[in-house]
């Protein structure tokens, strides 16, 4: 009801309308009648007793419809401030190949428990690689990398975790013969709080990217890893491709350039595969090249020298070395470099098994036999003993095959070995000739690895030896402070055309040098 007329008509005492109005009584004013009002209107006693009953019912009512609308409006979730955010992700889309046929075949218990174990595969291989699972969808896998944790190598890390998915998925124990196809592309895409509720709404991206991983894995072949043109331009020679060339793909606009990622590249190092042939000039560290030029000059004497080169990412460390080695290129002596990897940080000895292979020319489709007879024809250079050719072989995963002496050793023994026969291989090169180390982005490096760049370090005192080792300045380089050991701090250039500074500090010789 709408007016105070229409309230005293419901209780029968519509008489009394005139004066309420004269009196300009309205709803607002009810709740606060007194009897001793109501009498002063002319209300005989009878009906001001009905009226303040009335009013109080009026009154509870209003409470209850006030309750009423709070309690809709108070369990509503409050508004959150939109922080969605435009980034580039690259974007996995893994698929169960035959999940049809497994059905039909299959007790439904029995296809639970292989699906079950695919998508545990999965997240367990992605996960070691930084990838972020968002979703299960069925027998398929949505896996962001760059999103919610970037990497300056997502795309490099998504198609290795897919190539290391194909060979795990393979090798799962399960009643049927698994395979799997991957899809992986890069893109700009809506990333926050856009979609879904809860944990879904979390996870959500919004963008082409997503689809366009979805359709490239229902191109792929089974066992297949198959990328798009703008995860191909970031990965730069890292890995072998095959151009499957350009394909329409359903809610994609226009042609899509695909590649089939083969396997890991052969390039010596991620410098030269992230950039190739195409080298711009050094413009602005004249003065720390000649520094390494000093270094390998005493060197070369039989003092071993040291050089800890650090740097912020993109500063210019392997750049400098790369110049090193264009200025040395025409003198004798030997080469040995090693990179460090940040998917490998726990492999033992990852990049000396990675410098050995590149050594001895190991290729993916060799037979053991071909393996053994490489590496075989690389350690005959320094007359390597036997005993530790197998230890070498065992460290490249290469079988024995009666080939070498069996080794009767605990595992700390075969460490320890293996340590001093790296050791010892490298005072056999340099009783050749001149040696030159590199080991970059020791950041990344194994502990493994560290022990024996420790023996290394203290051995080549009394070698021609030049040691450099590469890395970011968050990394605590453990030989600082040895007599032959150098520190020489990449600064970024204020100006290419202003001379560099160099400061000595106290214990080991540090170089700032912008």
């Amino acid at each position: 009801m709408s007016t105070t007329t229409e309230w005293l008509t419901s209780l029968g005492m519509s008489e009394y309308a005139e004066r309420f109005a004269d009196n300009k009584i309205d709803f607002s004013v009810l709740p606060d009648l007194t009897d001793q009002d109501l009498e002063k209107l002319g209300v005989v006693l009878g009906d001001r007793r009905k009226m303040l009953r009335a009013i109080a019912n009026l009154e509870s009512v209003e409470k209850k419809t006030s309750a009423v609308t709070i309690s809709a409006v108070a369990p509503a979730e409050p508004r959150h401030q939109d922080t969605a955010e435009r980034r580039q992700v690259t974007v996995m889309f893994s698929d169960l190949v035959g999940s049809t046929a497994l059905s039909v075949r299959m007790d439904p218990e029995d296809l639970r428990e292989v699906i079950s174990a695919y998508q545990k595969c999965v997240a367990e291989t992605v996960r070691r690689f930084g990838g972020f699972v968002a979703k299960y969808m069925g027998d398929g896998v949505l896996v962001y990398f760059g999103y919610p944790q970037a990497h300056e190598d997502d795309a490099e890390r998504a198609v290795r975790a897919g190539l290391e998915l194909i060979a795990a998925v393979s090798a799962l124990k399960s009643p049927a013969s698994l395979q799997t196809r991957v899809g992986i592309a890069t893109g700009l895409v809506v990333v926050g709080d856009l979609i879904g509720s809860g944990e879904a709404q979390e996870r959500g991206i919004v963008g082409e990217t997503p689809n366009l991983a979805a359709r490239l894995q229902a191109l792929a072949k089974p066992n297949t890893v198959v990328i798009a043109e703008g995860t191909r331009k970031l990965l730069g020679n890292l890995f072998e491709l095959e151009c499957l060339g350009a394909k329409d793909l359903k809610g994609i606009s226009g042609p899509v350039r695909v590649f089939a990622a083969l396997r890991a590249g052969s390039a010596e190092g991620r410098f030269e595969a992230l950039h190739g042939s195409g080298l711009t000039d050094l413009v602005g560290r004249d003065e720390e090249v000649e520094l390494l030029m000093r270094r390998w000059s005493k060197a070369k004497t039989g003092e071993g020298q040291v050089v800890l080169l650090s740097g912020e990412a993109g500063i210019g460390k392997s750049r400098l070395t790369a110049a090193l080695l264009e200025r040395l290129a025409s003198g004798p002596h030997t080469r040995l470099r090693y990179f460090c990897s940040p998917q490998h940080t726990d492999s033992a000895f990852y990049p000396i098994i990675g410098q050995m292979e590149r050594a001895a020319g190991l290729a993916h489709d060799d037979t053991p036999k071909a393996k053994l007879d490489k590496l075989d024809a690389l350690l005959a250079q320094t007359s390597t003993s036997k005993q530790a050719a197998a230890l070498f072989a065992e460290m490249l995963s290469l079988p024995n095959a009666g080939r070498y002496p069996a080794l009767d050793l605990a595992p700390q023994q075969r460490r320890q070995k293996t340590l001093e026969a790296l050791t010892s291989q490298l005072a056999g090169l340099a009783s050749q000739r001149p040696v030159l180390m590199i080991f970059e982005d020791v950041h990344w490096i194994d502990p493994t690895s560290v022990e024996a760049l420790n023996r290394i370090v203290e051995r080549l005192k009394n070698l021609p030896a030049l040691l450099i080792i590469t890395f970011r300045p968050e990394f605590s380089a453990p030989w600082a402070g040895q007599s032959h050991v150098m520190s020489l701090m990449l600064s970024r250039l204020g100006n290419a055309t202003r001379p560099p500074s160099s400061k000595a500090s106290s214990g080991t010789r540090r170089f700032h040098l912008t």
